[in-house]
């Protein structure tokens, strides 16, 4: 996933967290201000697309993904979203489609084009996409050139150059950066602008916890024993997280009814308790009592209750 030797690994293992570790932030990928790495791709539909095509007429939104993972499934929601608000005559999206990051016997490591073509477009089909998706070749030659890592992406402005980078895909910020991009190149008069200081390194965990179970259930049970015995605790109870509260985010009326439901049984109970216990407390309030009667001696406001 980070970069080992072999392109497309059988197994997530810690080796692949070392590799990553001792990478900083963006690996070798390019910093803003640099020049996007060229290349070219056929999309799923076939269309052969050159990134610098765009130069001089439109800025590019460009991600990188896999069906397996976690943050790539946690993304392309808030992704989606943007390709229908932004796509147009100043912004163009691409999609490349990446090594597996958890691999496993439903979705294997990718023996060939063909094996990688046919994941690309099972995960284009399951998360609805319109964002056209380049198919990189085995080797991984276009991810590399763009720092080999999971889930980034790169907004590359008119002039070819990179205008923000982000660790990993989130809607919100690249929303932010585009709107800053888009303006500042209306008032400048400019192709190009450095926007929101550059990059964006931080992790969206809390979104990978939602959709990490749907991102390694493609990959198969395989998939999800390595990533829970690779990470240990933290890999354990993110996945199990994750199946309890996706249910609860795509559909939150059913899940507020249940709440509602399960808290008046709770609720309920809790009420016909207390009664219980009133009742049963107030026979036994005073325990020298015998048909009402005070034991001698014994004042009613001495009672002892408990003993």
């Amino acid at each position: 996933m980070f970069g080992l030797k072999r392109y497309n690994y059988d197994s997530f293992t810690k080796g692949v967290l070392l590799k990553a570790a001792a990478k900083t932030k963006f690996g070798s990928g390019p910093e803003a201000g640099d020049d996007a790495p060229d290349f070219q791709g056929r999309t799923l539909d076939g269309e052969k697309i050159r990134l610098s095509d765009f130069e001089g007429e439109k800025n590019v939104v460009l991600t990188f993904g896999s069906a397996t993972c976690p943050f790539t499934a946690a993304s392309i929601e808030g992704l989606n979203d943007l390709f229908d608000e932004y796509s147009g005559d100043d912004v163009e999206f691409l999609f490349v489609y990446v090594r597996e990051a958890h691999p496993g016997e439903k979705l294997s490591r990718h023996e060939s084009l063909d094996d990688k073509r046919a994941a690309a477009e099972m995960f284009s089909e399951e998360e609805d996409i319109a964002i056209p998706i380049v198919v990189d070749d085995l080797r991984g030659k276009i991810h590399k050139k763009y720092g080999a890592l999971p889930n980034p992406t790169y907004i590359i402005d008119k002039s070819g150059r990179i205008a923000f980078r982000s660790l990993w895909t989130r809607a919100s910020v690249l929303e932010t950066a585009l709107d800053e991009l888009l303006e500042l190149q209306e008032e400048r008069d400019t192709d190009h602008a450095i926007v929101q200081g550059g990059e964006d390194t931080s992790m969206p965990l809390a979104a990978a916890m939602f959709h990490a179970h749907r991102a390694l259930d493609r990959g198969g049970d395989r998939a999800i024993e390595e990533f829970r015995r690779e990470l240990g605790i933290p890999g354990r109870l993110m996945h199990t997280a994750s199946r309890v509260a996706q249910p609860i985010a795509l559909h939150p009326g059913r899940a507020i009814a249940t709440a509602l439901v399960a808290g008046g049984v709770i609720t309920g109970g809790l009420l016909l308790g207390r009664k219980l216990r009133q009742r049963r407390y107030s026979s036994l309030r005073s325990p020298y009592r015998y048909q009402g009667v005070p034991r001698p001696g014994q004042n009613e406001s001495d009672y002892a209750v408990g003993i």
